[in-house]
């Protein structure tokens, strides 16, 4: 009973780490957008964290460089189970426009596992209101 109910209020609640990875900052302006009232993501019960201690979904944007894998390793690690990542534009899908240079690895699927993809470059706030509930609903 207890299992059910904490997977309800993580399914009804999720609480989102947001971690760029050295992007240009567009695709991070659209998840702010979202975040604002005129999306408001919050109406889903989706809240902004600042430790992965405490988040249960990773929101990656930018490209991974080799620099940077470790990190974003170590902050997946800290994510309490059960935990999801979601890639958030082209560069954290597959490279975007940074993909075949000698720094930048193909994608946050090489380093950690992830959930959901949102492509495009940037994204645009709906879509990513459409990929958190479409996480969401599989939960």
């Amino acid at each position: 009973m207890f299992k059910k109910l904490i997977k309800w209020a993580r399914t009804k609640s999720p609480w989102v780490l947001h971690f760029n990875s050295g992007a240009c900052n567009a695709c991070d302006i659209e998840i702010l957008a979202a975040l604002m009232p005129h999306y408001d993501l919050e109406r889903f019960g989706v809240q902004l964290k600042a430790t992965p201690r405490h988040a249960d979904v990773l929101l990656c944007s930018g490209p991974v460089t080799k620099q940077i894998a470790p990190r974003l390793k170590r902050i997946y690690e800290q994510m309490p189970e059960p935990k999801a990542v979601v890639a958030v534009g082209a560069c954290a899908c597959s490279g975007g426009a940074f993909r075949g240079c000698y720094n930048v690895l193909e994608g946050v699927d090489q380093i950690i596992p992830v959930a959901a993809y949102i492509p495009g470059c940037p994204i645009k706030p709906e879509a990513l209101i459409d990929g958190v509930a479409k996480l969401l609903g599989k939960a």
